[in-house]
């Protein structure tokens, strides 16, 4: 192969890498409702009521890249927010994170 051919292809697969790490950010839906949902601390939600506990899990690497801690807390805390939503609590509390892309978070119904 030859060395113009070989630089092609490696900058077509850096690029296909990299757009699919940021697509992966963006692949989260976001329900109906979320942006009613709080995060809180564990001291704040002493008088609400449990909705239990959700794990959540998504993507650390994408290929040999490994995603920011930034973008894979936010997704696992939209897809707990996502969780809240779907069984009528309106506040997370993020809880262990055994290995990076995964979260337990506790839901609460804070609100009347």
């Amino acid at each position: 192969m030859s060395l113009i051919k070989s630089t092609r292809v490696a900058a077509s697969a850096a690029l296909l890498i990299a757009g699919l790490t940021g697509c992966a950010s963006s692949m989260i839906e976001v329900r109906n409702g979320s942006d009613r949902v709080s995060i809180a601390e564990a001291s704040q939600v002493g008088s609400c009521q449990s909705k239990g506990k959700t794990t959540v899990s998504v993507l650390a690497k994408v290929g040999f890249i490994k995603r920011s801690q930034e973008d894979v807390e936010a997704n696992l805390t939209q897809l707990a927010i996502n969780d809240a939503v779907d069984a009528g609590a309106d506040t997370v509390v993020k809880g262990e994170s055994p290995t990076f892309g995964s979260r337990t978070f506790a839901i609460y119904k804070c609100r009347p």
